[in-house]
């Protein structure tokens, strides 16, 4: 149940944030020293380990917002794991504006359309697939990421009631049973639940992506 918290509210920090950057570097923004700054920013950040994301996340969301976040705490877990995923949901839902056809939008602004009504009626809805396949990789790195969470999210026992209570995820509860418990027994039947609750998720993903394929299709 925590493990599914901790996801709920992950992809509630960095979907909206990810494909808001993804249509301002597609749609906005133009091609220049800015825009081109901030793709090296995040391809640099795609490759960053995530035990540097957790120090990061440990220092800063941990120690320096203790008073906002609750220090180890559900939200300073999911905050660093935002950070960690954003760069895959920013450059999967980028692809996915791109591969909308430009003649969508010209026959928008034909219509009198606005910009952020094409955005918003037009491009988004066409690029949904492929938003959703960028969230889909998003929460298969959040939910196996073990050595962030460690420095962030607390490792209680319990069901958190408060988004600054601590938690933990089925990936720690392995890692924890295996290395400090020895109870191998247990680690098998943890990571058995693990890998059975990540395949739901990416079959009822899979399904909605292929209805909403077949719809655009119709």
């Amino acid at each position: 149940i925590s493990t599914i918290i901790f996801i709920l509210v992950t992809m509630t920090i960095a979907v909206p944030l990810g494909v808001a950057a993804a249509a301002y570097l597609r749609e906005y923004s133009k091609t220049g020293l800015v825009s081109g700054f901030i793709r090296f920013g995040i391809d640099a950040l795609a490759g960053v380990p995530s035990i540097v994301f957790g120090l990061f996340g440990f220092a800063f969301f941990v120690m320096l917002l203790k008073p906002l976040t609750g220090g180890w705490s559900l939200l300073s877990g999911s905050l660093t794991a935002a950070c960690m995923i954003l760069p895959t949901i920013i450059k999967t839902t980028e692809e996915a504006f791109r591969a909308v056809p430009d003649s969508y939008r010209e026959a928008s602004y034909a219509l009198g359309a606005t910009k952020w009504q094409t955005v918003v009626r037009i491009v988004f809805p066409s690029a949904l697939p492929g938003i959703l396949t960028g969230t889909i990789l998003g929460i298969g790195r959040a939910v196996g990421e073990t050595a962030a969470l460690l420095l962030t999210l607390g490792g209680s026992l319990f069901i958190p009631a408060r988004l600054s209570d601590p938690a933990n995820t089925m990936s720690m509860h392995l890692y924890k049973v295996a290395m400090e418990v020895g109870s191998m027994d247990m680690a098998f039947a943890t990571a058995a639940v693990l890998i059975i609750t990540v395949l739901f998720i990416n079959l009822g993903a899979n399904l909605l992506v292929g209805l909403l394929r077949r719809e655009k299709q119709g």
